[in-house]
């Protein structure tokens, strides 16, 4: 297998625009991307509201694009997608994103409007792990990222579900509709076939990493925020996951996600495979990292994986019935969580992290 290759870099508030644009073309961003092909900017909105170390951050989009544009890419377009639990339209203003999208003049699309793109019947040449029968009147995508480049932009953080989320995890918005719910229990599969489907349709694919403040914990929303100074970036989406997990404690073996897409030749998932460009000191950190689960997740977890409600799955998420659950999960994180815990956390970060500090000093 090729080796693969991730940038890391140490950053601070002061220099960390540059720092993105240098990470960029050290992890060979032009190389990876069909320079005269249209690019989508996959910003990660996992919560609409601020919270530490859950989304992109504003100097990752601003540094991502302005190395996009070092490279050569200069046709730039932002895609955000909808989860039953986010409003995309209020995390685009309350994270920042707006202005920096403005500044540069980039214009932003939903994969979920019709009038922007539709969703299509796509049969992929790889032979998917668990896709085809979790949907199997068809997969569909949306025909509006065929034939173009893809950066992908998560957060370093831990995820009740998957153990860890990264470049892997941030494709399942955008490739997939409403309907994701149903591939809960074989999410990581379903990443991997997300991953085959990206190669296949996409020109070229990239991924930029914020670790400046990485969470930790019951994630990827209720985190503990760590302030890391860490960014990461590669054109393998496998091997940047695999440092960034590995950083977090995480042993990629046992992350099947990582695994299996390293089985299958569709990344790089051992780190010993992995040339490590920049801070190479970075990627021997071990920041002890431990995964939790709150209320929400919790009961996610009795429905999805293996537990004796497993059974209950076509009822209660086939159903209407899912309402009652996307309302008690809606409820429980925006109403309850963030208002007792989330809240707290982000004033203490804005106070006392210089990350914090830098996005109030963001334009809004």
């Amino acid at each position: 297998m090729t080796r693969a290759k991730v940038a890391i870099l140490r950053t601070n508030p002061e220099t960390v625009i540059d720092d993105y644009r240098k990470l960029c073309e050290l992890a060979g961003m032009k190389d990876a991307l069909d320079l005269s092909a249209k690019t989508i900017l996959k910003d990660n909105i996992t919560w609409h509201n601020v919270m530490p170390a859950v989304n992109t951050t504003p100097w990752q989009l601003e540094g991502t694009i302005l190395g996009l544009r070092d490279a050569g890419c200069d046709d730039l377009v932002a895609v955000h997608n909808h989860t039953v639990v986010t409003i995309p339209e209020k995390g685009e203003e309350d994270l920042k994103f707006k202005p920096v999208y403005q500044k540069y003049d980039i214009p932003v699309l939903f994969n979920f409007k019709d009038e922007q793109m539709k969703w299509i019947v796509y049969k992929p040449e790889f032979k998917t792990l668990a896709l085809h029968k979790i949907f199997p009147e068809g997969i569909r995508i949306p025909d509006y990222f065929q034939g173009k480049n893809i950066v992908q932009m998560p957060t370093v953080k831990t995820h009740s579900y998957t153990t860890y989320t990264g470049a892997l995890k941030n494709a399942f918005g955008g490739l997939l509709n409403y309907h994701r719910h149903y591939t809960h229990t074989w999410i990581h599969e379903t990443l991997v076939d997300l991953l085959a489907i990206g190669r296949e349709i996409h020109t070229g694919m990239f991924a930029t990493m914020d670790g400046t403040t990485a969470g930790s914990g019951p994630g990827p929303r209720t985190v503990i925020p760590h302030d890391k100074n860490i960014i990461l970036a590669s054109a393998d989406q496998v091997a940047i996951d695999a440092v960034a997990a590995k950083m977090m404690g995480f042993d990629w073996r046992k992350l099947p996600c990582i695994a299996l897409s390293h089985e299958h030749g569709l990344g790089v998932g051992d780190p010993s495979e992995i040339e490590i460009v920049g801070d190479v000191e970075a990627a021997e950190e071990n920041w002890n990292f431990n995964v939790g689960v709150n209320l929400a997740t919790g009961v996610g977890r009795m429905f999805w994986h293996d537990s004796p409600l497993k059974f209950l799955q076509n009822l209660f998420f086939h159903t209407p019935l899912v309402n009652i659950f996307i309302y008690a999960s809606e409820s429980y994180h925006d109403k309850f969580w963030y208002k007792k815990n989330g809240r707290p956390i982000v004033e203490k970060w804005k106070k006392e992290s210089p990350w914090g500090r830098l996005f109030e000093d963001c334009p809004e």
